[in-house]
């Protein structure tokens, strides 16, 4: 089993920016992907950045230039660096970790943007 707790969101003002941050624990060896979902209201769950254990990277194209995925796996831990947030962005963000015979998700960390 893998438990995934996620910190740093929060309020931030159109322009503004966010880190966060998501630490796995328990069965670590197994995960291998790594990644960010968000969800808004009223809208279906979407990948948001992913990365793999030797540092390769995904965007969504909404978020390129403006997010950076990074892991630390001596840590067990995910992070996304979001710049120039604005308010489409506003959403529950979840972590998410790709183990040998399933996935695993946090519980969820909201991030609100306003204008």
């Amino acid at each position: 089993q893998v438990q995934l707790v996620e910190s740093g969101g929060g309020l931030v003002q159109a322009g503004g920016s966010l880190r966060l941050s998501c630490a796995a624990s328990g069965s670590i060896v197994s995960i291998t992907y790594m990644a960010w979902h968000r969800q808004a209201p009223g809208k279906q769950r979407e990948l948001v950045a992913g990365i793999t254990s030797d540092g390769s990277a995904n965007y969504a194209d909404s978020v390129k230039g403006r997010f950076t995925i990074s892991r630390d796996n001596a840590l067990n831990a995910v992070y996304l660096q979001m710049n120039s947030l604005n308010p489409e962005d506003t959403a529950v963000y979840y972590c998410y970790a790709l183990g040998l015979t399933r996935p695993y998700w946090g519980q969820g960390t909201q991030v609100t943007v306003s204008s």
